[in-house]
């Protein structure tokens, strides 16, 4: 076991619970409701309010402020939470914000992910594992973000909206609208699709055959020139023999905002 090692200028309240091996640099805060997994640790300036839970391995590099209150008028101090996976990367003035009690409670970030310079996680979001969030970029409450997104500097996702699995989003892109996976959505005044991400899928071992089924899945949703439910029926045909087509449609069908077209 190897103890916590806490810079004299940090403030640990009583009742925070940190795991082995956790580094708390100058001038750090740690709220008295906050548990803090083996190995994880925080830069100078760093602040953490609870109730937060945070996994292994983290790494807080500095000025990061994490687990603050909601910004949304209707909390009213009610009990809400933050949790954080393993082994993610927190840059420089990172804002994490815990859940309101009308939205589920609970903020809920997974593993392996990269928050850069001045990205933020509004309440009652939720993300995936292995995503890169690029200087700036910015989620408001209630947003779900698949596996593997990423979203380039300055981008922005609009209250409630949902991000599918392996989806990329163009810098300085304003999404509106719920985007199914695999897509890659560039900025034009509001962002709008421009194809599948390709190159991304690639890189995570995706084979020719998988790639081609994802844009036939495309063109019938966003190419065709048929309404949602056209787009919908020729899915369902093309799920049948593929999987990533079976989840580009379970997602339109789960979709209860409208999709960005």
């Amino acid at each position: 076991m190897t103890a916590p090692r806490i810079h004299p200028s940090a403030v640990v309240e009583a009742g925070a619970r940190l795991g082995d091996g956790v580094e708390v640099g100058a001038f750090c805060y740690i709220g008295a409701e906050v548990e803090v997994g083996d190995g994880t640790t925080f830069g100078p300036h760093c602040s953490v309010h609870g109730p937060t839970r945070i996994g292994r391995e983290n790494r807080f590099i500095g000025h990061c402020a994490i687990g603050g209150e909601p910004q949304d008028k209707k909390y009213h101090g009610e009990r809400v939470e933050l949790e954080i996976g393993d082994r993610n990367l927190f840059r420089e003035f990172t804002t994490i914000n815990r859940g309101t009690g009308t939205g589920g409670g609970i903020t809920r970030i997974g593993h392996d992910n990269w928050f850069l310079a001045y990205t933020h996680v509004a309440h009652d979001c939720m993300i995936g594992n292995s995503c890169v969030f690029s200087n700036n970029a910015t989620l408001a409450g209630h947003v779900t973000i698949g596996d593997h997104v990423i979203m380039s500097g300055f981008a922005g996702v609009h209250q409630f909206c949902r991000i599918g699995a392996h989806a990329f989003i163009g810098m300085g892109a304003l999404v509106n609208g719920d985007v199914p996976p695999f897509l890659m959505i560039a900025q034009d005044g509001y962002g709008r699709p421009r194809g599948i991400n390709s190159e991304g899928l690639k890189r995570r071992g995706f084979d020719a055959d998988r790639i081609s089924a994802i844009k036939r899945a495309y063109r019938a949703v966003y190419m065709s020139g048929g309404s949602l439910e056209d787009a919908r029926a020729k899915l369902a045909e093309l799920a049948a023999d593929s999987e990533d087509a079976r989840a580009f449609l379970a997602f339109i069908e789960s979709s209860e905002r409208p999709l960005l077209r």
